[in-house]
């Protein structure tokens, strides 16, 4: 408790002073978050979005981005061809604010990283605010001895640990889906995949964390 109470207080002196919708806070992002826009760049962005145009950028190495979706809390930004990134204005309390940023890059299975920001573009510990899903929660326990003899022999094959994760534009709820099967043949992601939870795991913000929700699954028949 007091080292969420020293977090909320060093948070609310960094985040003074800062607008706080996602429009200003997302030109105002240091160059280093975002190396591939000039500030005119995410300027534009908005002021397209809001004339009703398509939002679209040549970016500082002369390729597309292109911003799809823009609200007080929630913008999705295609960066590249093969990346994109996702912003969302969390609340901790009444006047202080918390930004979750999700990258994901598709080579091509999806691979996304999160960060969490206060409104000065100071990264804050991402343990403080989601306890990230393990590769064991994407699985479903095996009911018998035959198919956790078949599950080890599948993961054996599914070396790497992928997931894409997903914010919500309407709700403040972030989703992880399992990305591994995505580089395997298609022969063993097929079979893998009777071994999966059946839905993205999903997380609720709830009094200045994440928070996963609870479901139940069983085996594909």
């Amino acid at each position: 408790m007091k080292r969420i109470l020293i977090l909320l207080f060093v948070v609310s002196i960094w985040g003074s002073g800062r607008a706080q919708d996602l429009k200003s806070l997302f030109v105002a992002m240091p160059d280093s978050l975002s190396p591939f826009l000039t500030e005119v760049n995410k300027a534009d962005f908005g002021d397209f979005l809001e004339s009703g145009m398509k939002a679209e950028v040549k970016n500082r190495f002369g390729n597309t981005s292109e911003m799809t979706t823009l609200t007080a809390d929630y913008l999705f930004l295609k960066s590249t061809s093969a990346s994109t990134l996702e912003l969302k204005l969390l609340p901790l309390n009444d006047s202080v604010k918390v930004i979750c940023a999700v990258s994901t890059y598709f080579a091509p299975a999806g691979d996304s990283r999160i960060a969490f920001y206060d409104t000065n573009w100071k990264e804050l510990p991402c343990s403080s605010f989601i306890q990230l899903p393990q590769e064991n929660d994407f699985y479903v326990v095996p009911q018998s001895d035959i198919q956790a003899d078949s599950l080890k022999n599948l993961r054996a094959y599914a070396d790497m640990f992928l997931w894409k994760a997903n914010l919500s534009a309407e709700q403040s709820v972030i989703s992880f889906t399992y990305t591994t099967p995505d580089y395997l043949d298609s022969e063993t992601a097929g079979k893998l995949k009777r071994y999966l939870v059946t839905s993205p795991l999903s997380y609720e913000w709830k009094e200045g964390k994440f928070v996963r929700r609870k479901g139940v699954d069983t085996l594909l028949k």
